[in-house]
């Protein structure tokens, strides 16, 4: 507070030292003036003209020497005041008339004076001005200071009181006048300060909350041109704001112009009409996002525009299409396994038959070899419908795992081992990564998984290829990655106690003819199958593996390799 007071008579009194300055230019003009116009001024007249305003540039000088010394002061204030009006009543002297033209500067002192400190500047200057004024012309009626062409001295005293009295009551009236205004105008000062720092404060916090959202925000006029664009729609757009200021909003998110029209259209619903958007941004990420566009309405209600908010959804997408598929398999799988549970009984009573008659009619093949083979492919044939059956009811109702800590490194290799003594001579098994690397996991379970990956990655190789098994580092979101890839159950809550936040990524790469792009959404589907004498369970069996770990499994493929990607929590 007192650092505000002392900072505002700083300013007070330079600006009073300002003011000071002009008024002794405009005398000065005053006097070059009646000299130049050869009034018949006196030589002693004329030289206490110049002597006065010379005196008075050196007290201006005087004063700034003061301020920087002592600092401002409301003395300080006051004692230069005292020296204009001094200035001016010597001014009135010497030009030897009580009608002097100098005496209007009496109400110029009285004005800055209100100007540059309301009330008390207006009253001192009146007061001096009021007693200078009289002293010199009784001074000048009594012959106590020398007439300068003046009648001061013949005049009756009631005539040099009326003349005192007119100019006492204007000085006074202009001086309240100044004083008033000065004040209102100090006033509305203040509160437009008020009011355009409250205007900057909204102003800064409308440019923080539109920078901070984490939603794409942009305005458009009414001709759908953007003029608006903020930090979280570049990045999801992939366009700077420069670059799409002024440009039609369609060119920058194409298909807005149909949620742009139906914005503006009656509605039931209070919220604003939301549609999602297949979108390729400038990077060329294919994303799906969620848009919502309202009217921009101007200060008298009428439409000036549209305003867009937009979030890349791909995620909730990606994990609402998921979600629907689980729910879908759930379904068919628990009525599926009933129905393998059922199938599975009158099966094994077949093979058994079968079995019997071979036995007991040894000679029959012999006599009949129709017969013997058709019992050895009912017999094969059950075999196999028995294995599906198996795998499938492994596919629903899968074993919870027995979590330990599994070196991923070495399982890997135990893995190129085993499929060294299977694999075609035309392909060639690698392995890659640091030894260090340690999953939380079941390791059959795991096995299981690596297993069927490799398979299918050497069948994808007819002409002969690379397979590459792979560990690294993952860093991923728990609060996302690890839900989206399976199911939150008690095992992904057991293992997320006993495992960081860290992950381990298993990758299983071939150099073999890839996958389609319309068959990678299906490959964890049960029974979908590209091979010829598949049962496709496989892949669904893997995906069912790694969902009871909580862990996450993905597909890269394209012409020429596969990648398939497995992420499990791993163990610090």
């Amino acid at each position: 507070m007192l650092v505000s007071e002392d900072c505002e008579d700083r300013a007070r009194c330079r600006r009073v030292l300002f003011a000071r300055l002009a008024l002794g230019a405009l005398a000065l003009c005053l006097v070059l003036g009646l000299d130049w116009a050869g009034q018949g001024l006196s030589e002693a007249a004329r030289l206490g003209f110049y002597l006065t305003i010379a005196a008075s540039f050196v007290s201006i000088l005087a004063s700034s020497i003061w301020l920087k010394a002592l600092g401002p002061s409301r003395s300080l204030i006051v004692v230069q005041i005292a020296l204009d009006v001094v200035m001016v009543t010597s001014l009135v002297h010497f030009s030897g008339a009580p009608e002097s033209v100098f005496t209007f500067l009496y109400l110029i002192v009285a004005i800055y004076g209100a100007m540059l400190w309301e009330r008390p500047g207006a009253m001192t200057a009146a007061g001096l001005s009021t007693v200078a004024y009289g002293a010199l012309l009784l001074a000048s009626h009594s012959g106590l200071v020398e007439s300068h062409g003046s009648n001061y001295a013949r005049a009756p005293l009631p005539v040099l009181a009326a003349a005192w009295g007119v100019r006492v009551g204007a000085l006074s009236l202009v001086a309240a006048l100044a004083s008033f205004l000065s004040r209102e105008l100090s006033r509305t000062g203040r509160a437009l300060d008020k009011k355009t720092w409250d205007l900057g404060e909204l102003r800064e916090l409308y440019g923080q909350t539109v920078e901070s959202i984490m939603s794409g925000l942009l305005t458009s006029d009414e001709n759908g041109r953007i003029t608006s664009f903020n930090p979280e729609a570049e990045r999801i757009t992939g366009h700077s704001q420069s670059a799409v200021m002024g440009r039609p909003l369609e060119e920058a998110i194409p298909g807005t112009s149909s949620i742009l029209r139906a914005s503006g259209q009656p509605r039931r619903s209070p919220r604003a009409p939301r549609a999602s958007l297949e979108y390729e941004n400038a990077l060329g990420e294919k994303l799906s996002l969620g848009v919502a566009a309202s009217v921009l309405k101007g200060h008298d209600g009428q439409p000036r525009g549209h305003v867009v908010i937009f979030q890349n959804v791909t995620a909730v997408v990606a994990m609402e299409l998921e979600l629907r598929s689980s729910e879908r398999l759930a379904a068919v799988g628990e009525m599926a396994a009933k129905i393998a549970h059922e199938i599975r009984n009158p099966l094994a009573s077949i093979s058994g038959s079968i079995q019997i008659l071979q036995a007991g009619g040894a000679s029959a093949p012999e006599q009949d070899p129709d017969s013997g083979r058709l019992m050895d492919i009912v017999l094969r044939e059950t075999e196999r419908l028995n294995t599906l059956i198996g795998q499938f009811l492994q596919y629903s109702r899968p074993v919870p795992p027995t979590l330990e800590p599994v070196p991923v490194r070495a399982l890997l290799e135990e893995m190129r081992e085993l499929l060294e003594a299977s694999k075609p001579d035309d392909v060639e098994l690698v392995c890659e990564g640091s030894e260090t690397h340690t999953a939380m996991a079941d390791r059959d379970q795991l096995k299981q998984v690596l297993w069927n990956l490799a398979i299918n990655g050497v069948h994808a190789m007819p002409k002969g290829g690379v397979l590459k098994l792979s560990v690294a580092p993952a860093l991923l979101d728990p609060a996302q990655d690890w839900q989206s890839g399976g199911r939150k159950g008690e095992w992904s809550d057991n293992l997320r106690q006993v495992a960081n936040e860290t992950g381990v990524e298993i990758a299983v790469s071939d150099t073999g003819v890839g996958i389609l792009p319309e068959d990678q959404g299906r490959i964890f589907e049960p029974f979908f199958t590209t091979k010829a004498e598949g049962t496709g369970l496989g892949l669904a069996t893997v995906h069912r593996v790694v969902e009871g770990h909580g862990g996450s499994i993905r597909v890269e493929s394209r012409e020429g390799g596969t990648t398939f990607r497995v992420c499990l929590l791993s163990v610090g």
